[in-house]
This record gives C-alpha cells, sequence and structure tokens, in this order.
C-alpha cells in the first residue's frame, strides 16, 4: 500500500507552527510496511487542498490528513475531504454527546460553532479524540482511503496509536514488527557507511537510519505471517548491529541516554551530583527526568562565574589564573569538589564556550570539556561542537551523559 500525508494549515506554510506530525505518521506507517513517497503542506483553502487531495488520490491508496478539524470557519479538512467523495454530512449525535460531556468535565460551555466538529458522513468510520473536542474519521470510497486527524500532536499521536494502527492492520494478513537500536557518538552518514553493505542487500527485514536529536536510530522492520516469526527474521540483523556498533549503541526501544544512565546509577546506588558551566542546569534537567532519580540524585548546581567555581566547589585561584575557566583542569577541580561537597560516588562538570562571542583561536566557540569523577578517579575530556548556543549546549549535555554511561561501564563490569 502506498501512502500520502497532508498537513492541513496556514499557520505550518508561514513558519508560525512546527510540523511534527508528518515526521511522526511517516516513521508509523513505514513501521507498518506502508510507502510514504509524498508529504504536502496545503494552507486553509478549500480549492487548492480539493485539488490536492484528488491529485494525491491519484498516486496513493490511503491519504491522511492532519489538521483543520476546528470549530472555526476556516477548519475546512472534514468538509474538502467528504466532498472529494462526495458525500455529505450529517450530526453524528455520539460525537456530539461526548464532545459536551468533555465541555463539562473542563468546566467550560461550548459555543454553537463548537457543533461543527460533531458532523460526519454517513459513510465514515468516526475516530474517537482521547485527548481533545475533535474526533477524526476514516472515509472509503472506490478502494480509495482518507483518514482525517487532528492537528495538535497529542491529539493527533494518541488518536494514530489507538484506532488508526489497528483499523490499518486489518487490511493486510502480515504483521509488520519493528526493533529500534539507538545509537550515540556516531553521525547518520557514518552509520549509513557502515552497514551500506545490508542496506544494499536487504529484502526482509528491511534496515532504514534516522538522525534524532544529537544520536541516530536504526529501525529494522519484519513483514510475516506473525510477530514471532517477524522477531525471528529481526534478530539475526539485530545481533550484527550489537557487534558493529558495541557499546555505541547504547539501548533498544523507545528511550533515551539520560533514561539509560539514571537506570545504571539507581540500579548501583551510585550518588551523583552535578556542576555546570555552560550548559547552565541541561545535565541535571535530563537525569531527573527519570522517575526514582530522586534516591541517587543529590543535587545539581550552576557555577557560571569563577567566583562560584571557588567558593561553591574549591577550583583554586591558581587553577583558573593559569589555564583558565575553559580547561582540563578546572573541570576535574569542579567535579571532584562537587562529590566532595555533597560526598558522593559520582561527580560531573562541564565548562566550556557556549558563544555566540567569547572565542579565540586558543579556546574557540564550542570548546567544551567535561570533568568526571567516580569513586576516587577523575578524568577529563576535550571536545568542540559545531552550531548556535542552545546547540551546543544541548550537544554537551548528551555527550556528557554518554561519557558518564561508558565510564559506569568500565567500573561495574
Amino acid at each position: 500500500m502506498k501512502a500520502e500525508i497532508i498537513t492541513v494549515g496556514t499557520e505550518i506554510l508561514l513558519g508560525d507552527i512546527l510540523n511534527t506530525n508528518s515526521r511522526y505518521l511517516a516513521r508509523e506507517l513505514a513501521g507498518m510496511g506502508i510507502e510514504v513517497y509524498y508529504q504536502l503542506t496545503v494552507g486553509d483553502n478549500e480549492e487548492r487542498l480539493l485539488s490536492t487531495l484528488k491529485e494525491s488520490l491519484n498516486r496513493s491508496d490511503i491519504v491522511i490528513c492532519t489538521g483543520g478539524l476546528g470549530p472555526t470557519e476556516d477548519d475546512i479538512t472534514k468538509e474538502v475531504c467528504a466532498k472529494c467523495f462526495d458525500y455529505k454530512l450529517e450530526l453524528h449525535k455520539p460525537s456530539l454527546e461526548a464532545m459536551l460531556e468533555r465541555f463539562k468535565h473542563m468546566n467550560r460551555v461550548p459555543t454553537k460553532n463548537n457543533e461543527k466538529q460533531a458532523y460526519f458522513p454517513k459513510e465514515a468510520y468516526i475516530l474517537k479524540n482521547d485527548n481533545g473536542t475533535a474526533p477524526g474519521c476514516i472515509m472509503e470510497k472506490d478502494n480509495k482511503m482518507i483518514i482525517v486527524l487532528p492537528g495538535p500532536p497529542k491529539e493527533m499521536e494518541a488518536m494514530f496509536e489507538n484506532y488508526v494502527k489497528p483499523y490499518l492492520s486489518k487490511l493486510t494478513d502480515d504483521v509488520i514488527e519493528s526493533e529500534v537500536l539507538r545509537i550515540i557518538g556516531v553521525g547518520e552518514s557514518q552509520v549509513e557507511n557502515d552497514i551500506i553493505d545490508i542496506i544494499d542487500s536487504q529484502t526482509n527485514p528491511t534496515i532504514a537510519t534516522y538522525a534524532k536529536g544529537y544520536e541516530c536510530t536504526l529501525r529494522i522492520t519484519a513483514k510475516a505471517k506473525n510477530i514471532d516469526e517477524a522477531r525471528n527474521l529481526i534478530k539475526p540483523m539485530s545481533d550484527e548491529m550489537k557487534k558493529r556498533f558495541k557499546q555505541n549503541l547504547y539501548a533498544t526501544g523507545e528511550t533515551s541516554i539520560e533514561e539509560v544512565v539514571s537506570k545504571i546509577l539507581v540500579e548501583h546506588d551510585l550518588k551523583i551530583a552535578v556542576a555546570e558551566s555552560c550548559t547552565g542546569g541541561m545535565v541535571s534537567a535530563n537525569l531527573i527526568n527519570y522517575p526514582g532519580i530522586s534516591s541517587v540524585f543529590m543535587e545539581g548546581c550552576v557555577t557560571y562565574s569563577n567566583e562560584a567555581k571557588m567558593k561553591s566547589l574549591g577550583v583554586k585561584k591558581e587553577t583558573l589564573d593559569i589555564y583558565g575557566a575553559v580547561s582540563s583542569e578546572c573541570a576535574k577541580e569542579m567535579a571532584c569538589g562537587v562529590a566532595a561537597r555533597y560526598n558522593t560516588n559520582v561527580g560531573i562538570a562541564t565548562t566550556g564556550i557556549a558563544g555566540p562571542g567569547g572565542g579565540s583561536d586558543e579556546k574557540p566557540v564550542g570548546l567544551v570539556y567535561f570533568g568526571i569523577y567516580i569513586n576516587g578517579d577523575v578524568i577529563s575530556k576535550k571536545y568542540v561542537f559545531n552550531g548556535d548556543r542552545q546547540q551546543i549546549r544541548e550537544r554537551a549535555t548528551k555527550t556528557i551523559l554518554n561519557d558518564l554511561r561508558l565510564e559506569l561501564l568500565k567500573k561495574i563490569k
């Protein structure tokens, strides 16, 4: 089956809203073995949307539209989709009752135009909205399908996962199963280069690379008669990826580097304290995303100034005078100092130049040093990251967490 994705909304065309819906849907459809060759964005214009829908249906079996299901006059997606199939809209009483109940639960009074959200073709399959007031729907005619979903990602993703995926899965006897492998410390182009022999010869299962944040993911997808058969197809390729990427492959499934690091700390009861300069609290914020981290996370402090580094962490004045705040020596003293202050097993520290100013030939923008202290041993790491101020800080955050993971693995083996 072939599918296309149409995101509807003038605000997307103008760049006021970041379009994450297409990325989510493309990834999910690929995982189901449904090919996506086109992704389009159309403004809130009936003529252009109708023309785009007809063109898409000529090319593909399924068209998924997101956005334009609200109560206002410029919310036209459902109406235009119905017009494309020459279907008439009528009030769907269960949807109206569910909407009124939701408004009551929110202690809000609906306006008359909210009723518009409960009108659907009688031929449509209604999709319940568990997180909003606008239901979606599936329309079919002449072996073609239009799936209409809300625009807010929280609403759209839940609707797709809970109702659309089960509906689409009934269209084939085959089962599609995927496994996601997460790689850090290797760029997407290098990952692809390292597995190009497999990519060039792949049949079933297939493997695809995706850049995600400052990481890379591999999605292995197999089609089979049942889940066990699909997983048996996936396993040899998954094992080969683990062999090739070794410790750069840090996890499988829906997880993150901070979850992996936090789990190691908690499971081995390793107390940690964090001192940050250039990252400004990002490392601590990432760690405390993990439920249960409070059992080992003692404190995170932002010691941005030299005075704070000396007063709070015990960094020597001579160190700052001779080597500067952005140095291996300072990073080590920060890590040791924060660990000593809270008597923790682990102390980590960041110091660097995030820019846009403050760099020099000797110490350019993007230069970052990490200090990592674990039970009496301390090391430092040096990196030069590209990007703007925010990107440098984000890269530094993910990288020190991965470096900490690697150092912890050495210690606990």
